[in-house]
């Protein structure tokens, strides 16, 4: 969650002076990172909502969780270098105040050091015959593994590491292989016309060729880690210092903040295509029909692109052995504006293509809908909302609340009875899309209690007096639901609009962010990045925080998240939860919630189905908590077997229909004659739709509310 807050007022009551560190722009790169660090603490200090003291318990914090996020698997980093490196535990608070970067650079310097060393430890490893028959194990847990003590067995670890992938890759040529023999068996035996290609590898071929493969990924791994720039890691060094006060509040550098509100408004502006990186070469990835680049008629899938020229009056760089990202930002522009690609085609020639950069819509970013026809005859609305996605910079921009609105005066004129709003997995967004959204759904009223640092409490209003929707409506969340769609659904819970159903609780994430551009406290046109700092909590009509707790479903199904650590309450950082008085609020009472939830009760009792799910679920769980596997490929050949004995049982999930049908609008048919990508994309949703035994759920519960419009 988090929302376009403006801090002048809120600054007015800061001597600005004490934010300030440089004056003047800085000359290299040392003196820029020295900046953030100085300009990160103050804000830190001054603007979070709950600051913490700088002194050395808040230094071993930051130490443990920098190690956390640099070498979590404690492949890179040998003893010898941890004790040297602990020798600094308790001085990072100091480090911070000062802007010193004695400790970032050594452990940098000794990192891009040990994964050089590293590096020809692989070749070494790949260029002898690799063993699986020896009875070795590899340690998947690291809060079980400790920093190498030496260097032979460091080198003896990303051996075990190298097998691991080994036999990983010949697991998968294996189950190509079954697959490719069930579909020719299949053809043989119903003689169809017989296309399948099956040819088997011998073991020896197949090792030969996994191990091939791995060379190719761990080169490619250790080849984009050494293009990275040293300041690139700084980020993630600066998010140790941050994410100790709470696990949102992050420092962006300017091109991450850049990606963020790229996802964040659903638009980027270039020429519509995936960039891929494959073995040190870039290649276009699928083309966004009707972008510039599809528009061409002149590029396509697979072509290496070889140069790019971002300005009609600036050479072409070559691209080659570049990092995606960096020929990303190189092709992004100004809307309007040309960009020349210099691509190889695959049959060899090469070809110089000038686009105009257009805005193009990310539009897995919004909000869609389907009329869904139910078992008992009656037609529902379904709505999913993948992010309360808002364009602050833009007045006419897409936001979260208009699309849905749309959506549902599409779905009104097709005589629905019913809407299942989805906000299953969707982490949040603007804070005042919450409003406009209810506002769709009922008429006035509070909608969230907003408390800031100083315990000033601001309670948030929808003030809109004319619903589109009155009727029944039904709100589905998981465990990944969080902020803004906590805030919306416990809104909606508490009134009695709307019947929550899904995971027991969702991931409890009851804080507000804002970015703090550093730069406005520095007398400087260099761009510094931002902060996503933590300004407010925000907390329920009823008073109650969504902070760790999350919303309580009223109608719970367990599914594959339920028993992972997934929520804010598993993040050692994370802000207590914590209660403040209740709004004034009247409640609406639209359902019966106990008869409700007795009638599902009895369905899922009776759903082998979801009852085999629920088995999967906690069985996957099990796998992933596994400590250690075996490193003989006898051994885990016979484990693989147990494994897919086990998957076979479940395998009826993959092919179970929940007998809804889906009807599309006749604008949407349309576009699909047009729009191959759409199209392409819609089969696949309505596919996974059909797969969706919760929402089977969802419609059987809308069935039991009836109809109150």
């Amino acid at each position: 969650m988090w929302k376009n807050f403006k801090l002048n007022k809120f600054l007015l009551l800061i001597p600005l002076t004490s934010l300030m560190f440089c004056f003047n722009s800085p000359k290299n790169e040392d003196e820029k990172m020295q900046t953030i660090m100085v300009s990160v603490k103050n804000t830190l200090s001054y603007l979070h909502y709950s600051p913490k003291p700088i002194n050395d318990a808040y230094s071993k914090d930051v130490y443990k969780l920098y190690f956390d996020l640099i070498d979590s698997g404690k492949r890179y980093f040998l003893q010898s270098d941890m004790d040297e490196f602990a020798k600094h535990e308790t001085k990072l608070d100091d480090y911070l105040n000062q802007g010193d970067l004695t400790f970032y650079k050594l452990t940098v310097d000794r990192l891009y050091q040990r994964t050089d060393e590293i590096d020809k430890m692989i070749q070494d490893i790949l260029s002898k015959p690799i063993n699986l028959e020896e009875d070795e194990t590899l340690t998947l847990e690291p809060k079980l593994k400790k920093a190498p003590a030496n260097k032979q067995e460091q080198y003896n670890e990303w051996k075990k590491f190298i097998k691991y992938n080994i036999l990983q890759e010949i697991e998968s040529m294996n189950s190509k292989e079954e697959t490719q023999k069930e579909k020719k068996d299949s053809v043989q035996r119903y003689k169809l016309k017989d296309t399948i290609k099956y040819q088997p590898l011998a073991p020896e071929q197949k090792l030969q060729k996994a191990t091939g493969e791995v060379k190719d990924l761990v080169q490619d791994m250790f080849r984009r880690f050494k293009k990275r720039k040293k300041i690139d890691l700084f980020t993630v060094y600066m998010n140790a210092y941050t994410e100790v006060f709470d696990p949102h509040t992050n420092y962006y550098s300017p091109k991450d903040k850049e990606d963020f509100d790229t996802n964040f408004t659903g638009k980027v502006i270039g020429i519509g295509a995936i960039i891929q990186e494959k073995k040190g070469n870039l290649y276009l990835g699928a083309l966004t029909i009707g972008a510039p680049a599809w528009k061409s008629k002149q590029l396509s899938d697979g072509d290496k692109i070889l140069k790019v020229k971002s300005k009609p009056n600036e050479d072409a760089v070559n691209v080659v052995g570049m990092l995606s990202d960096e020929a990303v930002r190189l092709i992004r522009g100004e809307k309007g504006t040309p960009v020349t690609l210099t691509v190889q085609k695959k049959d060899g020639t090469i070809k110089e293509v000038t686009m105009i950069r257009e805005e193009v819509a990310i539009e897995d970013t919004f909000a869609r809908s389907i009329v869904v026809g139910s078992p008992n005859g009656k037609k529902y609305g379904f709505i999913n909302l993948p992010s309360f996605n808002a364009d602050f910079e833009n007045p006419n921009g897409r936001n979260a609340s208009d699309d849905i609105k749309n959506e549902i005066i599409k779905l009104k004129k097709q005589n629905i009875e019913g809407i299942v709003l989805d906000l299953r997995n969707n982490g949040g967004g603007s804070l005042t899309e919450v409003g406009d959204i209810m506002g769709l759904f009922m008429q006035s009223g509070p909608y969230v209690q907003v408390k800031d640092g100083n315990g000033k409490i601001q309670t948030l209003k929808n003030k809109n007096e004319t619903p589109i929707w009155t009727g029944p409506l039904v709100i589905m969340q998981n465990e990944a639901s969080a902020s803004a769609s906590e805030i919306l659904a416990g809104a909606m819970q508490d009134y009695g609009r709307a019947m929550i159903i899904g995971s027991p609780q969702s991931f409890g994430k009851g804080t507000v962010q804002t970015f703090v551009e550093l730069n406005r406290f520095l007398n400087t046109e260099d761009d510094f990045g931002a902060l996503k700092l933590t300004i407010q909590k925000f907390y329920r009509i009823t008073g109650e925080s969504t902070q760790r707790k999350g919303i309580v479903s009223d109608i719970q199904m367990k599914d594959l998240l339920t028993y992972a650590e997934v929520g804010e309450r598993y993040d050692d950082y994370a802000l207590a939860w914590d209660k403040i008085p209740a709004t004034n609020f009247q409640k609406v009472n639209y359902f019966n919630i106990q008869a409700l939830e007795k009638a599902s009760a009895e369905r899922l009792a009776k759903n082998t189905k979801y009852q085999l799910l629920l088995e999967a679920a906690q069985w996957r769980e099990k796998l992933d908590k596994e400590e250690t596997i075996t490193l003989n490929i006898n051994k885990f050949n016979e484990l693989t077997k147990q494994r897919k004995a086990q998957i076979e049982k479940f395998k009826s999930l993959t092919k179970f229909d929940s007998g809804l049908q889906f009807t599309m609008y006749q604008s949407e048919v349309e576009r699909e004659k047009k729009d191959e990508a759409f199209k392409k994309k819609s089969e696949i949703w309505i596919k996974n739709l059909k797969k969706d035994l919760y929402l089977q759920e969802a419609m059987n519960i809308m069935a039991d509310m009836g109809i109150k419009s």
